[in-house]
């Protein structure tokens, strides 16, 4: 970004306190800037100047640079002292459509001057592809399934030649998020729209973390955890869709949904929704615990989803 100037003035070699750059500041960001406010210094990197007043408000200083833009990013070198690297890939086409060149460019970015400490990304457990239903923890072999899930295990890959260079990398591999105080969080709309979810028999495991406990997680790993370590930020619940679609209507007080064959499902439902009904599988959460020491607020989504 031509004509860049950094708010903090030249770069002095020791911080008197840390600086924790947040990347893709939605949601679960600011959920963990909050959980933040007050023990660090906090910067969001934002591509809209729209949000500039509201990230100040939150007690971020807010840095307008677009992810795409490689030459703006080598701006953000030696800003900060650890990096919450939340920003999904933006969607590719052609020959590159399972590269996310916005990390490969942010991790290059960071590499120019020096170091942070640490930096966690928030990737998905898509990654895994298809489990057939199993309970697999973080030394399962990855398998995309779908060009979103290739261009994350690629992000992973650009974050672990981070660390390589020795700063203390952490992915956290997210399930479903949800929280009744999040836009889209819970079950309500397809429930009221009678969106139908695979019969029993049929039916796929899913799993979940609430978007409090995720923050709190990625704070966590912000210090916690060894280097180049993957961590499942996943509660405790196991659930087939279709259960959990139930469950939230039965705490909403509204008619469970009705159960359809897979081929009708087929036929009825978008692309998008078909892709979650056609991966299965079951994600251990021990590291969580014992090695980030989260203790979850919502372990289940019976507790979760009523405020």
């Amino acid at each position: 970004m031509p004509g860049f100037n950094s708010p903090f003035g030249s770069r002095p070699t020791r911080f008197r306190r840390e600086r924790v750059l947040v990347v893709g500041c939605g949601d679960v960001g600011l959920r963990a800037a909050r959980a933040l406010r007050g023990r660090v210094r906090l910067i969001a990197l934002t591509s809209s100047p729209d949000r500039v007043a509201a990230l100040r408000l939150a007690g971020l200083t807010p840095i307008v640079a677009d992810l795409d833009d490689a030459a703006a990013l080598r701006r953000l070198s030696g800003l900060a002292t650890r990096v919450l690297h939340l920003a999904p890939p933006a969607r590719a086409e052609g020959a590159r459509w399972w590269r996310d060149d916005r990390t490969t460019a942010l991790v290059r970015a960071l590499r120019l001057r020096t170091l942070p400490a640490a930096l966690v990304y928030g990737s998905t457990s898509g990654v895994y592809g298809d489990c057939g239903g199993a309970r697999i923890d973080e030394t399962r072999t990855v398998r995309p399934a779908t060009p979103r899930a290739h261009r994350r295990v690629d992000a992973e890959r650009a974050v672990r030649w981070l660390g390589r260079a020795g700063v203390a990398t952490r992915i956290l591999r997210i399930p479903g998020i949800y929280a009744p105080d999040r836009e889209g969080g819970t079950p309500r709309e397809r429930l009221h729209k009678r969106t139908p979810v695979l019969r029993a028999e049929e039916d796929v495991y899913t799993n979940h973390i609430h978007a409090d406990d995720l923050a709190r997680a990625c704070v966590a790993a912000l210090w916690r955890g060894g280097p180049q370590r993957v961590f499942h930020v996943s509660d405790d619940s196991e659930l087939r869709i279709g259960d959990y679609v139930d469950l939230a209507a039965d705490l909403y007080g509204l008619p469970r949904p009705p159960r359809i064959a897979r081929e009708e499902a087929q036929a009825q439902l978008p692309l998008s929704q078909i892709s979650f009904m056609s991966e299965s599988r079951r994600l251990d959460n021990t590291r969580l615990k014992r090695e980030l020491r989260v203790r979850l607020r919502h372990p289940t989504v019976a507790t979760g989803l009523v405020p």
